[in-house]
């Protein structure tokens, strides 16, 4: 029995003319009969070997149903070479017969070149219009347009003028978000608190869905469009395509670009730049800051962190001359605890009332603040910090280099053990210097950016009115404008603001 494959693509078929119907027509002519067994895949890309015509047709061949099989063309079988050679080699071992109707490729020297060259410029060609296709998005990106729809909640997409469109009433779900994570009073806690909220209130999601997970919340408050900023090119989706044909373990995962790849795209804005670098720095701290409560409540909880060694402090009772005494410390005696401490200890009542005096004083009179950023809020800890970092990465150096030096002896060492070494010692090297970098530009964004205004009006509102008449409300005003309370020791604090 003689079987004809035939394969076109969507594309293909608005440009090219590769016709289902035309590639049968042209087959059955070569074949010289219309007495024939079908094998039509379309709509699938000839990049992936996985298609249910070309499945059929392999099985049939091997079951020895198929004896001569006839194609429009190589490139019908597969784009890319090797998968083409693979087919071709497959049937005519079974002693199939394989004909070609855009020409003989004979299994000669000669032949297989040719068949080759078909190959390498079938694959190029592809490539080339997907080359074509992605310069021509990054153009339409740098000219300020935006490329495709990507469902981005809040807005709509216009593909006619390329562009994000605000969708008023998914804008509010969006603003009711940020207000929750970052207003003083908010009735919700962190951002499961906020998912749960939405789904007891019955909004949908940009997919329709009844329930939020937290993981879409936090998406929502990292997402630079809310402020105004798309950042086109950002993602590599190249061989995500085939996923669905592959194992969760030989699946390739959506990378990052690097930064100077990224095209920037300005859209309308949904929410203040204030508001959400604000989410960002409540985002950083929230592990610390909504962390589950433990038997006893401490005002100052998620916020403190030792000078010297970086070590967070957390609140004890601990038992002193027979009388137990709410401590804050920085010791750690868990198992895996980078460092133990330094042994920084300071009375709770003692620390409280010296942070809440110095926000009460901040809230009296704001102008303060910009004094008070002057004096306090140094980076003298984050200088520190820097600094032993840069001795970590010299020390890495210094060390992989004597190795290298070892590795070279040869003969009479175990240049596997120092191989693994050298490995060991560079990813600690890269841990280091990838620490110092995010340190640095930590620094640089504060020094920047000052002190946030939308904290200070919140809390400022709050304080006016006189809400603040429960220890949860104390609190609740003191995480709105400090970030992170530097305590050296009982009397020397390095209270940090937002």
């Amino acid at each position: 029995m003689i079987g004809i494959y035939v394969r076109v693509s969507t594309e293909e078929q608005a440009k090219k003319g590769y016709s289902v119907e035309n590639q049968i027509d042209e087959c059955k002519k070569k074949a010289q009969t219309n007495d024939v067994m079908e094998y039509i895949d379309k709509g699938y890309s000839g990049e992936f070997l996985e298609r249910p015509g070309l499945d059929k047709l392999r099985k049939d061949v091997k079951d020895g149903i198929i004896e001569k099989v006839v194609c429009y063309d190589p490139d019908r079988l597969s784009r890319k070479l090797m998968n083409a050679l693979i087919i071709d080699d497959e049937f005519r071992k079974k002693g199939v017969e394989m004909i070609y109707v855009s020409g003989e490729f004979a299994k000669t020297p000669e032949g297989q070149l040719f068949y080759s060259m078909r190959g390498a410029i079938s694959e190029f060609e592809k490539a080339k219009i997907n080359e074509r296709m992605s310069g021509g998005r990054k153009r339409k990106a740098r000219e300020g347009k935006v490329v495709k729809n990507n469902y981005v909640y809040g807005y709509d997409y216009d593909k006619e003028k390329g562009a994000m469109v605000i969708n008023e009433e998914e804008a509010k779900v969006v603003k009711l978000i940020f207000d929750l994570f970052t207003q003083t009073n908010s009735i919700v806690r962190g951002i499961n608190g906020i998912a749960k909220h939405l789904t007891e209130k019955g909004i949908p999601t940009k997919r329709g869905a009844a329930v939020w997970h937290r993981q879409v919340v936090r998406q929502i408050l990292i997402n630079h469009t809310y402020k105004g900023e798309f950042y086109q090119n950002r993602w590599n989706t190249e061989g995500m395509l085939a996923n669905r044909y592959k194992t969760d373990d030989d699946k390739v995962s959506m990378k990052e670009r690097d930064k100077s790849e990224w095209i920037l795209t300005k859209v309308p804005a949904i929410v203040t730049e204030e508001q959400f670098n604000y989410a960002q720095e409540l985002i950083s701290q929230s592990r610390r800051r909504w962390a589950k409560s433990g038997k006893r409540q401490y005002l100052l909880s998620g916020l403190l962190r030792c000078g010297k060694c970086g070590n967070t402090l957390t609140g004890l009772n601990k038992k002193n001359w027979g009388k137990y005494v709410l401590t804050y410390s920085d010791r750690k005696n868990y198992s895996g605890a980078k460092h133990t401490g330094c042994g920084v200890e300071v009375p709770c009542e003692k620390l409280d009332e010296a942070v809440w005096l110095e926000v009460k004083k901040l809230l009296d009179d704001p102008e303060r603040i910009e004094s008070h950023n002057q004096n306090e809020q140094q980076p003298v800890f984050e200088l520190e910090q820097m600094s032993i970092l840069e001795n970590e990465i010299e020390k890495a150096r210094k060390g992989r280099k004597k190795l290298m030096q070892l590795f070279a002896l040869g003969d009479d060492i175990d240049t596997d053990e120092i191989r693994e070494s050298i490995i060991e010692m560079k990813e600690k090297e890269d841990s280091y210097r990838k620490q110092l970098e995010e340190l640095q530009q930590s620094v640089q964004e504060a020094q920047s950016q000052g002190f946030n205004t939308e904290a200070l009006k919140r809390a400022v509102e709050h304080y006016v009115k006189g809400d603040v008449n429960s220890f949860e409300d104390q609190q609740n005003l003191i995480r709105t404008i400090v970030k992170e309370v530097i305590v050296y020791d009982k009397d020397n604090i390095n209270i940090r603001l937002f």
